[in-house]
C-alpha cells in the first residue's frame, strides 16, 4: 500500500488538469507551476530537466507564450492510471492546437508520468513525446491557417523557419 489514497492521487490529476486547462485560456501559467513542490524535478526529453519549482516557472512561462504553445487551447487527459505503490499517475495528454478557421484539428500527444509529492505538490513530473509529431501538427497547422488567411505573424515567423524540417 503506498503513502497516498488512490482518492487523493486522483483528486490532485483532477486539479492538475484543471489547472492546465484554465492556463490555456487564460495563459497565466504561475497556478499551474504552484502545483509543483519547491525542489520538483520536471524532465523534458528534447528541452532540458528542471530541478525546482522556481525552474520550472519561467520554462513553462515562456515555452507556452510563443507559438506553438499559445495557440494550444486545452490538455485533456485521453486516459489515465493510477499506481498507489509508486504515487503516480501516468496519463496521455493531447495538445490541440486552435481551430485555423475551418473546424480542422491539429494535434500531437504525449505521455506524462506525474509523482506525488503530498500536500497538493507533485514531486516529478516527466514528459515523453516525439517532437516529429508536434512539429508535423504545428507545420500542418500552419500551411491551413495561412492557406485561409488566418495564420497569425508569430506563427507565419516560426513557419518561416522552422517548416523546412
Amino acid at each position: 500500500m503506498g503513502q497516498f489514497s488512490r482518492a487523493e492521487l486522483e483528486a490532485e490529476f483532477q486539479l492538475f488538469e484543471d489547472r492546465a486547462n484554465t492556463a490555456a485560456v487564460t495563459h497565466d501559467w504561475d497556478q499551474w507551476a504552484d502545483q509543483f513542490a519547491i525542489d520538483a524535478e520536471y524532465v523534458e526529453h528534447a528541452m532540458g530537466n528542471f530541478g525546482g519549482r522556481e525552474e520550472i516557472r519561467p520554462w513553462i512561462k515562456k515555452t507556452m507564450s510563443r507559438f506553438p504553445g499559445n495557440h494550444m487551447t486545452s490538455f485533456p487527459s485521453l486516459w489515465h492510471v493510477i499506481d498507489e505503490d509508486t504515487a503516480r499517475v501516468i496519463c496521455e495528454i493531447d495538445n490541440p492546437l486552435r481551430d485555423p478557421g475551418d473546424g480542422s484539428v491539429h494535434s500531437a500527444t504525449n505521455i506524462t508520468i506525474l509523482t506525488y509529492g503530498g500536500d497538493g505538490r507533485w514531486a516529478k513530473e516527466e514528459d515523453i513525446y516525439n517532437p516529429m509529431k508536434f512539429l508535423e501538427s504545428a507545420k500542418g497547422w500552419c500551411l491551413r491557417a495561412r492557406e485561409l488567411g488566418t495564420i497569425t505573424d508569430e506563427a507565419a515567423t516560426w513557419f518561416d523557419r522552422m517548416g523546412r524540417f
